[in-house]
């Protein structure tokens, strides 16, 4: 599913262009400066242009520091011209000067002496710096980042702080024992290759790939952002043992993906798709590429969080800054699924980059959450962030609010359970769900509808299948009383959603089915009888056979493997197709790069053994990018992240 800032230290000019060489020669007339300490203009020139505008820059502040002494003594000492002329410039003192009383003479003497020793400390100062090796200079520069880095002032501005990389458990697994699910999982490492060596072929470095037109597709929602596929795809090639494949892609990242671009984008899906996926192949390759390029999306995107509220807009101009949402969103509010599918990628940048801005972002939302009454505990879809109120009061756990839910369970679990608050709010929140949304139609089958100012539609999205891998992997923290019951849920939105497929011709899911006019789980509408490559009813079926290792889950995803192969497999990789009712497929000609990140990887996993990405190590976000979960021991170490 899917305080102020520092400048960078590159940003400084070079000590060359004020002058250095001309401030010697003025300040030592006063202060006794001469000899190598400071060097004629040329000569500073010279000397300094083995430097680098770091080094230069600490050189500058040294210099800055003699000057504002110099300066001092002669505005704001008493007597400030005398000083100037019988210290400074060494002339002959006047003819008659009023006496001092005796303290007075002692404390202005203290204070004459006490400048002299800042001026000759600085004066060591700058010959110590002017004198030592280059490499001794950027090792201060480079401790005094770090400490700023620690601190969180200053992040992809400059180096990220040195982390330690330690590869987490199931990154890689070895082969099934069993052959036929051993040929199976091949198969399906078939069908990544075949997506991916046509992407490359076709569309490599755009988005998304067209596959029957073979040539590149972008959706708006990235803006000029390029290499979405590639992207979304690096975890799971990585996983799947393509290496070369994963190779080609890290270089194409390095070299190429840039988000200095003037575009509006959609802030969720930049989010899960490229921070989701940046940090993931960060994790399970330890790739510091990945490290520095998620901190610096994530830097870009902290403007959208400027609002009253601090609920953040759905789009933004990277650029500019300057954000905005939907124009079809009720009151111009922002939507539920996209502000509250932020919170665990913004908890790993923090933790990634030791700047606790991030963290403090989502936590905000949080805040302003539970300052507000839930109608009959529910979360409406629209909050005005300008206001901080809900707009419509439509719910629903498919579109435009499916991922809110997700992310409180595993932000409580990828805390490591230490999360309370995430975990009190996911189950008050199935709890309302299960009152006011979950029904069961004539014939059995259990379902979530929407709710729209009190009322049903009974109605349940291709998107909202995600809930049964859900309700499956919260059961074990419900109450005592509850688990059971969480999994029995879970098995039957599981069952209800294979049949939604089942029903079809195609045996693919549609967009969405309904409950009513004496149809179950069948889609009564045109627009609603699409399949656009989704992953949600696999996804179910993979945490089902994780929890339960009952074959049939295995065998519901064998179907959906066949079917795809046999439907939306074209020479030019795969695509979605217009209507699964009918036996001859019109084709959308658009294979999504979530396919590749979220689809064929449940795929994957549903055929491995359970010690690849274990469920207690790893989280994964909204597009099924494998996130670990942060230890309290790791959290301590960070020092921000309690």
């Amino acid at each position: 599913m899917p305080g102020g800032s520092l400048l960078p230290f590159s940003s400084v000019s070079p000590l060359g262009s004020v002058g250095v060489g001309g401030l010697g020669p003025g300040c030592s007339q006063g202060g006794g400066v001469s000899g190598p300490g400071l060097l004629s203009s040329g000569t500073a020139g010279r000397k300094l242009s083995g430097f680098r505008l770091t080094e230069k820059f600490v050189l500058l502040l040294v210099f800055s520091g003699f000057i504002t002494l110099c300066f001092g003594a002669i505005f704001f000492l008493p007597d400030s011209s005398k000083l100037l002329s019988g210290v400074f410039f060494q002339q002959s003192p006047p003819p008659h000067r009023p006496s001092m009383g005796g303290q007075e003479e002692l404390e202005f003497g203290g204070r004459l002496a006490r400048i002299r020793e800042e001026h000759e400390r600085a004066l060591r100062e700058a010959k110590d710096t002017l004198n030592r090796p280059p490499e001794d200079i950027k090792g201060d520069i480079e401790r005094d980042k770090e400490r700023l880095l620690a601190q969180g002032k200053v992040t992809a501005g400059g180096r990220l702080p040195h982390r330690i990389f330690k590869q987490p458990v199931g990154v890689v697994s070895k082969e099934p024992s069993d052959p036929a699910i051993k040929q199976k999982r091949d198969k399906i490492k078939e069908m990544m290759k075949f997506s991916w060596d046509n992407y490359k072929r076709y569309a490599w470095g755009l988005n998304e790939l067209k596959p029957i037109q073979k040539q590149g597709h972008s959706s708006n929602l990235f803006g000029n952002i390029q290499g979405a596929t590639i992207v979304d795809a690096l975890d799971t090639l990585y996983i799947m043992g393509m290496m070369e494949e994963f190779n080609d892609a890290k270089e194409w990242v390095e070299k190429n993906l840039e988000f200095n671009v003037n575009a509006e984008v959609s802030v969720f899906e930049v989010n899960i798709r490229f921070v989701g996926g940046l940090l993931s192949a960060y994790y399970i390759s330890g790739e510091e590429v990945f490290r520095r390029k998620a901190v610096g999306l994530g830097e870009k995107l902290l403007p959208a969080f400027n609002t009253p509220t601090g609920i953040p807009w759905a789009l933004l101009n990277i650029k500019s800054g300057i954000g905005r949402n939907w124009p079809w969103a009720s009151g111009g509010s922002s939507i539920l699924a996209e502000f509250g599918t932020l919170h665990l990628e913004f908890m790993h940048l923090s933790q990634v980059s030791g700047n606790p801005s991030f963290a403090e972002k989502v936590t905000n939302i949080r805040k302003v959450l539970n300052r507000l009454d839930k109608p009959q505990g529910l979360y409406p879809n629209y909050l005005n962030p300008s206001s901080g109120q809900w707009g419509q009061h439509h719910v629903s756990i498919g579109g435009l609010g499916d991922s809110f839910y997700e992310y409180l369970l595993k932000a409580w679990l990828m805390s490591d359970k230490v999360d309370e608050e995430a975990k009190k709010m996911y189950y008050e929140s199935v709890q309302a769900i299960e009152t006011h949304l979950i029904r069961k139609s004539s014939n059995g089958l259990t379902y979530i509808a929407e709710w729209k100012g009190g009322l049903l539609e009974h109605k349940m999205g291709h998107l909202t299948c995600f809930a049964g891998g859900m309700f499956a992997l919260g059961a074990d923290g419900a109450a005592e009383d509850k688990t059971g019951h969480h999994m029995e849920l879970a098995a039957e939105i599981a069952r209800t959603c294979h049949e939604s497929y089942d029903r079809t011709t195609m045996k693919l899911g549609p967009e969405a089915f309904r409950f009513d006019g004496g149809v179950e789980a069948i889609a009564t509408r045109q627009n609603e009888k699409y399949y656009i490559l989704r992953p949600e009813v696999i996804e179910t079926y993979m945490y089902m056979w994780r929890f339960t290792h009952d074959p049939k889950y295995r065998q519901w995803g064998w179907e959906a493997v066949q079917a795809l192969e046999q439907y939306c497999r074209v020479e030019g990789g795969y695509s979605g197709v217009r209507d699964v009712y009918s036996s001859n497929p019109s084709y959308d000609d658009v294979q999504q790069s979530f396919f590749l990140a979220e689809t064929l990887k449940y795929l994957y996993l549903l055929f491995s053994d359970d010690d690849l990405l274990p469920l207690e190590h790893w989280i994964f976000n909204s597009e099924a990018h494998p996130l670990p979960v942060i230890s309290k021991s790791d959290r301590i170490q960070n020092g921000k992240l309690k």
